[in-house]
């Protein structure tokens, strides 16, 4: 892989996909945003469902902003009601300053919802039509950046699936391209291996710290939250570490460049290729926001159970378990098990098909059953009463 076709946005980023992003800024105009994306071809809608209050959701804001300057979206249409605290502006500048279309509508002014739906149609497909001249054009294979993601971990997670993506993720650092790993807390007691692929002490001491950070904020006492979940347990794993260790599998081996930093004050970016860690949650419709707040084109994603779907960022899905195998899953890991298939074998059918993603073709489930975008962010006051600021 030196190459592949993608849209080149106007600042220099690098998209897989050309989606209108439809934003509504606050839970009310959920609706509205609906009937507009009905009406229009290749639209998405991002809502903010926490509150419509500014003060304390700067983290959330921050990442509706970058997911919306996410390479694989071409413009946007920002929707408000007019009554909360989120000016669109806090929205529309930013985005702007990414060189993409951006159209605001405040349903107040507008004189009310069915006005608004069909003023905020016209505008919305306006967007489009602009969007749509952009053509695909060869770029080089350093302008990817690749997510990487767990969930509904099993035994077959940590001998199959995660291994073989850890491979493809070697890989793909060799061929000169990036991906980036997030779920600090299911790299819990890996701090050591970590440490040792760290670049330098600093960048060590802060994946120490942020893993540190994010136990706390899990683990506050009287109020414990479970992280072995259900399905964990009964698809075989018995420890936490357990855990871990199969999920460390899939950042394969190659040095971490940097850990990036997903926090009320910032939303870092990758400054060269290579691999990266992040705060990324391991929630999973929380993960695929951040990822694509973070710039990834693409997620891949390895399972023992079910699996999440990202309307603006296509997910792979590579699973071991013999008994998932079905329309969904676009990477079958179980010859691993079998002992009829390598996990260098299995990497390769990884790279292969993130080829073909990457460059147009549909994931096996993409344009069906997705989740909805959340738009997940710590709680500032928990942080407070912990002690953890951003670093």
């Amino acid at each position: 892989m030196k190459h592949f076709q993608g849209y080149l946005r106007p600042n220099g980023a690098v998209g897989i996909r050309n989606l209108l992003l439809i934003i509504a800024v606050d839970e009310c105009a959920e609706g509205i945003a609906r009937a507009i994306s009905d009406k229009v071809k290749n639209s998405v809608v991002l809502t903010n469902y926490n509150t419509c209050m500014y003060g304390g959701n700067e983290e959330m804001i921050s990442t509706l902003i970058n997911a919306a300057c996410n390479p694989n979206v071409g413009g946007a249409l920002v929707i408000n009601m007019g009554c909360g605290s989120i000016n669109p502006t806090i929205i529309t500048a930013p985005i702007a300053t990414c060189g993409k279309p951006v159209k605001s509508l405040t349903c107040i002014k507008s004189q009310g919802t069915r006005t608004t739906i069909r003023q905020g149609t016209e505008k919305a497909q306006a967007i489009a039509d602009e969007i749509n001249r952009v053509e695909r054009v060869e770029v080089p294979i350093s302008e990817l950046f690749v997510g990487v993601k767990c969930g509904g971990s099993d035994t077959t997670s940590g001998i199959a699936s995660n291994p073989s993506v850890g491979r493809a993720v070697d890989k793909l650092i060799d061929f000169g391209a990036s991906a980036v790993a997030g779920e600090l807390l299911e790299l819990l007691g890996c701090e050591d291996v970590l440490r040792q692929r760290a670049v330098n002490d600093q960048v060590a001491d802060n994946i120490e710290q942020l893993i540190q950070d994010e136990e706390k904020r899990w683990h506050v006492a009287g109020t414990d939250l479970e992280t072995m979940s259900i399905g964990n347990s009964i698809g075989g794993l018995t420890t936490l570490e357990e855990k871990s260790l199969g999920a460390l599998a899939k950042t394969g081996s190659r040095p971490i460049q940097d850990i990036l930093k997903i926090n009320a004050q910032q939303i870092d970016k990758r400054k060269q290729p290579g691999l990266y860690l992040s705060e990324t949650t391991m929630l999973c419709g929380g993960a695929g926001m951040h990822f694509a707040a973070l710039g990834c084109q693409v997620i891949l994603w390895t399972t023992g159970g079910a699996g999440f779907n990202n309307p603006i960022v296509p997910v792979i899905r590579v699973s071991g378990n013999p008994s998932l195998i079905n329309e969904d899953i676009d990477i079958d890991a179980t010859g691993i098990m079998s002992g009829t298939d390598s996990i260098e074998a299995v990497s390769e059918k990884i790279i292969n098909t993130l080829n073909t993603v990457i460059n147009g073709e549909p994931t096996a489930i993409e344009e069906i059953g997705y989740a909805y975008c959340t738009l997940y962010q710590k709680d500032q006051r928990v942080e407070k009463l912990l002690n953890i600021a951003p670093k």
